[in-house]
């Protein structure tokens, strides 16, 4: 299976079934919660957007706004939005980053820390393109490669956060810590998000996405 060009509305899957996931209600009542949670958050998020957007492209002297194409729900390709947090080197394109990526402004880092770059994705929930809560975003090459069982990561909407992103939290201090931060990726951290994922979706309920979420917000200590 080979991802198609970035430019391209949606990933080629062939003759390949993507599992259903959520059943229809289940997926009513996701969407529902989505929108209402969302327009109560936005008001409160706007502020820390904008302030965010304005000191983003100060320390990066580019747009406040990065935007990227990422795989959404069934393979199709979305226009991901965050506050941009790292500055162009031309020497490093890895899309994978660790802790200490030279790329990452002293701005950036404190937005990334305090999750705030992520805010502006509430507008992909609200267009449809995201969930709050479900599977992370990623470019193609990883959820478009999955196979069997493990392709119902795409049967709902990725989400701004999840429990493989909670597991996760410390990503970028493990892929920094990494002797090849890609290759750790690759064939440790993104298989453990795959099965946690599939676990989410297999066993979802609306409590879980309302725990994700207070949990995100407000981290466990031992989580």
């Amino acid at each position: 299976m080979t991802a198609q060009k970035v430019d391209s509305p949606r990933l080629s899957f062939g003759d390949a079934v993507v599992p259903t996931g959520l059943t229809a209600q289940q997926r009513f009542v996701k969407r529902c919660f989505d929108v209402c949670v969302t327009l109560i958050l936005l008001p409160i998020a706007l502020p820390l957007i904008a302030v965010g957007w304005v000191t983003a492209k100060f320390s990066s002297g580019a747009s406040g706004f990065f935007v990227q194409r990422r795989v959404g729900k069934d393979g199709a390709l979305f226009s991901l939005i965050k506050l941009r947090t790292m500055r162009v080197i031309p020497e490093l394109s890895s899309c994978v980053t660790a802790e200490n990526d030279a790329r990452i402004t002293r701005v950036g880092s404190l937005l990334r820390k305090l999750k705030i770059d992520e805010l502006p994705q509430l507008f992909n929930v609200l267009a449809g393109h995201m969930s709050l809560v479900g599977p992370r975003p990623d470019v193609p090459g990883f959820a478009d490669q999955l196979t069997g069982e493990d392709r119902i990561v795409l049967s709902i909407r990725p989400g701004v956060t999840g429990p493989a992103s909670l597991k996760f939290r410390n990503e970028e201090q493990l892929l920094a810590d990494a002797p090849d931060p890609e290759k750790h990726n690759r064939d440790v951290i993104w298989p453990e998000k795959v099965r946690i994922n599939v676990d989410y979706i297999k066993n979802y309920s609306l409590m879980a996405d309302v725990k994700c979420i207070l949990w995100t917000v407000f981290p466990r200590k031992n989580a």
